[in-house]
């Protein structure tokens, strides 16, 4: 969709004065590297370039951009941070693998946070009880890996030390059929990034723990129903 189609289009219009006149509210409420401008710009081309999007109220895509603003967050665009998701006629944030992995590591308590795609024909093993570690030797043949066989993030502390987790697909899979968005949004064309999301987001859990983290895992599960989060 052309700028000039954006302009031209009456919902993207209302959306776009809904947002100029939250401005104020959502620059005060963003961290200082970031600009209330690019985050309007964003809001703007995420939704106009998604039909469904321009479907939901102008009000759900202000509040998912107030909500990644106060994350710290892109609502959308080329960083991964999040996505905004229809969902009827609401849309709805969630927060995207790049977007955990950025606000674990502002945390500064930790000095690495990553999660890895594990495929068929890779090398892959799982050692637990008082020595836990992962052996992952990535599958380097010029043909296909074959499908995805489990995920797993490691989070490495200042003092050296590491926690990991690991997710099988169908663990994954699991917590995909429970999303409103199983259907439609990231994990549709993003399967690989939300399943590193996933097991990212168990991880935190055993994590030293900012608000700002927490309220960003609130978004995805709200801890009412997510009983195994841990605080």
């Amino acid at each position: 969709m052309s700028t000039k189609q954006l302009q031209e289009s009456p919902k993207v219009t209302t959306l776009r004065e809904m947002l100029l006149a939250s401005k104020g509210a959502i620059a005060a409420v963003l961290p200082q590297h970031m600009t209330v401008d690019r985050q309007l710009r964003i809001a703007l081309m995420t939704t106009g370039s998604n039909k469904a999007l321009l479907e939901c109220s102008a009000a759900s895509i202000l509040q998912c951009v107030v909500t990644a603003s106060q994350l710290g967050l892109e609502p959308g665009g080329p960083l991964g941070h999040a996505y905004l998701v229809p969902y009827k006629d609401t849309a709805t944030f969630i927060i995207g693998y790049r977007g955990l992995v950025e606000l674990v590591r502002r945390t500064g308590q930790v000095s690495s946070f990553a999660a890895y795609v594990v495929y068929e024909r890779d090398t892959f093993a799982v050692e637990l009880g008082t020595v836990g570690c992962i052996t992952h030797r990535p599958y380097t043949g010029a043909d296909d890996p074959g499908p995805i066989l489990a995920v797993y993030a490691v989070a490495k502390f200042n003092d050296g030390s590491t926690q990991f987790d690991v997710m099988m697909k169908a663990q994954v899979d699991l917590v995909r059929k429970r999303s409103r968005a199983s259907a439609s949004g990231p994990w549709v064309t993003d399967y690989a990034e939300m399943a590193k999301k996933t097991v990212a987001r168990r991880l935190c859990k055993y994590l030293p723990m900012s608000i700002m983290v927490a309220d960003a895992l609130e978004t995805d599960v709200p801890r009412a129903e997510d009983p195994d989060f841990i605080i």
